[in-house]
């Protein structure tokens, strides 16, 4: 029961998003300790910035909150399936969970379809329709060394 009272508050917000004309019709909540830590909705419209996701809002409001670059112990609630990008933001945060109220079939039949992207992901890079190529510079490890060789990293 208590998952579908966080769900709801994930759909609240959607549902106030779209209402309010700031952006899609998504929503999220982070959830710790039985407390509301992260909040987020869908501004990608609203910011002009195609990364402004809920997940991902959710998520950098809840880092700011805890002050902290990870969820441990945290879950996540959003209002729809995540897309591919939030699922590698969801995993660089490392909540306990993820809970999700629409599947992404749902959100393709509104016109938010992400199935182009996992198809994508499974070409080879040359027959992606974004040009990726590698291409060799002589210096490029050196961030990786320099990052290797420091003892005052912090490693995430």
């Amino acid at each position: 029961m208590e998952h579908i009272q966080w769900l709801k508050q994930a759909i609240d917000l959607a549902v106030a998003n779209v209402q309010n004309r700031h952006g899609g019709p998504f929503g999220a909540i982070v959830v710790k300790d039985g407390k509301i830590v992260g909040m987020g909705k869908n501004e990608v419209t609203s910011s002009n910035d195609p990364t402004a996701h809920a997940e991902v809002q959710a998520i950098r409001d809840a880092c700011r909150h805890l002050n902290s670059y990870q969820l441990t112990d945290c879950i996540i609630y959003t209002s729809c399936e995540p897309c591919p990008m939030c699922i590698g933001a969801i995993y660089w945060a490392r909540p306990r969970a993820v809970y999700f109220a629409a599947t992404k079939h749902d959100a393709a039949r509104a016109g938010f379809d992400d199935h182009f992207i996992y198809e994508q992901l499974e070409l080879p890079m040359d027959q992606r329709s974004i040009e990726m190529k590698r291409i060799e510079t002589g210096d490029e490890n050196e961030p990786f060394e320099a990052w290797m060789q420091s003892e005052e990293k912090i490693e995430y």
